[in-house]
């Protein structure tokens, strides 16, 4: 919803604008998001430089230009994201928005408990134009689906954002943020912070250990210090590979993303070719894990091992099914 006021802000400001030019990234909402506000999303396919999803520069400044500057309601990149996608180049696409005088709104969604993507978005308004970033609070501050956060550096921007607001809404996103930054304080809130940039590094070192043993590997995503991606080559192509997904997920592992190429998706009248990797042509099929801000060393520790017995059983499934 946040987005979606964003959105009609911008309405309001450019009334002749139609196209939000958008890199793409395989997550309903902000795609709905465009659509419910009324524009027609432009899909920027991402450049695939080793094992990385990264945003193609050329083909946003390509489109701007094709459009014309008049039409474009503005450019969304996204920050946190699923493996392999890394987050958008915000810098860069800030200085590309400011020569063509296009606005620029990012989907922080998961962005403000990782200090990269705070400073990514802090680079991008010092050297170019980020006109607003919109987080959610759960995905953030620990408390229930519900809520957003909707910032930016310019005051006026903010204010006929807050006043496309109807009103009305209920008021406990507002009251849990509030309680919760009550109990922790800032520097509770920090350390949950730096837990979680310690947690991503072992369970960066736990899945490599795993997939080196089931004979697959971690995908490289160094731009990514969130979500992991772990290729699953081994598996015979025949296989139904979201088995997998369902085989951690009865034994309470939830969130995994089992990502297989050939999986089509429509939303509204926009179709998508493999769904869920953010990509026409990623060359591997993977699962996804995330270090998120609230996890527990001992956590990681319960789903490497449930991972690696899953490993295990689903091989010997689909070995027995050949």
């Amino acid at each position: 919803m946040g987005l979606v006021m964003t959105f009609l802000t911008l309405r309001q400001l450019h009334p002749q604008a139609k196209y939000v030019i958008w890199p793409r990234i395989d997550q309903k909402s902000c795609f709905k998001s465009i659509v419910t506000a009324g524009f027609t999303p432009i899909v920027v396919e991402n450049a695939i430089e080793g094992d990385e999803l990264r945003t193609d520069l050329e083909a946003i400044e390509q489109q701007i230009v094709s459009l014309g500057t008049d039409s474009v309601v503005c450019v969304m990149t996204t920050t946190s994201c699923f493996a392999p996608r890394v987050y958008d180049r915000i810098p860069e696409v800030a200085q590309l928005c400011s020569k063509h005088n296009v606005p620029h709104i990012v989907n922080n969604a998961y962005g403000l408990q990782s200090s990269k993507c705070c400073h990514l978005i802090q680079e991008g308004c010092r050297v170019g134009r980020v006109d607003a970033f919109v987080q959610s609070t759960d995905k953030n501050f620990l408390v229930p689906v519900g809520g957003c956060i909707v910032a930016s550096s310019n005051e006026e921007f903010i204010n006929t954002v807050s006043q496309t607001y109807p009103g009305r809404a209920s008021a406990s996103p507002s009251i849990d943020v509030f309680i919760t930054l009550l109990s922790l304080g800032w520097k509770g809130y920090h350390q949950l912070c730096l837990d979680r940039k310690e947690n991503y590094k072992y369970l960066l070192e736990g899945l490599s250990q795993v997939a080196t043993k089931h004979g697959e590997q971690v995908l490289h995503t160094p731009h990514n210090d969130i979500s992991i991606a772990v290729s699953m080559k081994s598996v015979p192509p025949e296989s139904d590979l979201t088995e997998f997904g369902s085989m951690l997920f009865i034994r309470c592992v939830s969130g995994t993303r089992v990502i297989a190429a050939g999986s089509e998706k429509k939303i509204g009248p926009h179709s998508f070719t493999n769904w869920g990797s953010h990509n026409n042509k990623y060359p591997c099929a993977y699962f996804t894990a995330a270090a998120a801000i609230g996890m527990k060393r001992e956590e990681v520790d319960i789903y490497l091992k449930k991972l690696d017995k899953v490993f295990t059983k689903f091989k010997q499934n689909t070995t027995s099914q050949t």
